[in-house]
């Protein structure tokens, strides 16, 4: 399977020149020197490592995707996590970084302290933010009084996050995320030719019928959410949950961040949905019809994540990650998962 690249992509191999000196060189610009020591975490959508540094200091620098996010976005997530930070709930916030003359910073917004940073290759210019490196484990699950304190956790967020939408980040729609990835899919991804009639007409019905939904509860309210809150960005510890990456944040109803908590089986969700609600509303109240938008939801990830695979597929990290992806056996799943969306939407 071959896709080729779209605007959000510079090049096939947007990370090759990011070499261990260069990411050492890049903190050392903005004085963060390193030890010589550094590891590499698990990330594909931006390159993310854990730096020791010579004062005995250890810290995380995410390398941002060139060409994914512009300057004003990035720094619209750094905004927000320092304002989430500084109600006191659990997030962790980029460093304000000090930088020689000789350190390349990018734009940033009025008033906004210099937490982006970039350094210039013959190729690119590769931007990065640093954060204090903040230990965890999976969140446990499994009892009741731990969902609650997920719950509670997201809500203080999201009574943040209600206070005034994001001005440059996106806004979750039917249009911008399921839409817009579905005709980039038929433009551009080549799936085999006896399959895409097949793939488009149950993508078409599954985010026709997600619209509707969309449609039947009339206008959500969109505030600003994490976008992306499953276990792998929530870390546990002995003083309870906390987020370590706010990359995907965005615009949209406050049930984004609550669907991809909860299981596959449709009982136990409904358990866990209201052990997150009782806990979430103890500081913001949540409406109700917003979960008949969680299987509407469902279907704009399942066609978004396609289309991210595919947008990303000459990155090398990815066909080495997802080697299952493009044959015709992904594309059949993802019919029959597109199906079974539109019999539950419907």
């Amino acid at each position: 399977m071959t896709a080729r690249d779209d605007a959000d992509t510079t090049s096939h191999t947007p990370y090759a020149a990011l070499t261990p000196p260069l990411v050492l060189d890049a903190l050392d610009s903005v004085g963060l020197r390193g030890d010589g020591r550094l590891l590499q975490l698990n990330s594909y959508e931006n390159r993310v490592f854990q730096v020791f540094l010579e004062d005995g200091n250890v810290v995380v620098a995410k390398f941002y995707r060139p060409g994914r996010w512009t300057d004003e976005q990035i720094l619209e997530e750094h905004s927000f996590t320092a304002e989430l930070a500084a109600e006191e709930i659990p997030v962790v916030p980029p460093l304000v970084l000090h930088a020689d003359p000789g350190s390349v910073l990018a734009p940033r917004l009025r008033g906004h302290p210099p937490t982006l940073a970039g350094i210039a290759t013959a190729a690119d210019e590769y931007r990065y933010a640093v954060a204090p490196r903040r230990a965890g484990r999976a969140p446990p699950l499994e009892s009741r009084a731990d969902l609650e304190w997920i719950g509670r956790f997201i809500g203080r967020m999201h009574a943040v996050g209600a206070r005034r939408p994001f001005e440059f980040r996106p806004t979750l729609t039917v249009q911008s995320v399921g839409r817009a990835a579905r005709d980039w899919i038929c433009a551009h991804a080549d799936l085999p030719p006896e399959l895409l009639p097949r793939w488009r007409d149950a993508a078409d019905r599954a985010l026709d019928l997600a619209q509707s939904a969309f449609d039947r509860i009339g206008p959500v309210a969109q505030i600003r959410v994490h976008g992306d809150c499953h276990v792998g960005n929530l870390l546990w510890t002995e003083a309870g949950p906390h987020f370590v990456d706010l990359d995907d944040a965005m615009n949209a109803p406050a049930v984004q961040d609550l669907w991809m908590l909860l299981s596959g089986d449709e009982r136990a969700s409904r358990a866990e949905v209201r052990a997150l609600l009782t806990g979430y509303e103890s500081f913001r109240e949540f409406d109700d019809a917003e979960l008949t938008l969680i299987e509407p939801l469902r279907t704009l990830r399942i066609v978004y994540h396609s289309a991210w695979l595919a947008k990303r597929w000459r990155d090398p990290a990815f066909p080495a990650a997802f080697p299952w992806f493009g044959t015709p056996a992904y594309w059949n799943e993802q019919i029959q998962a597109l199906e079974e969306r539109a019999e539950r939407v419907g």
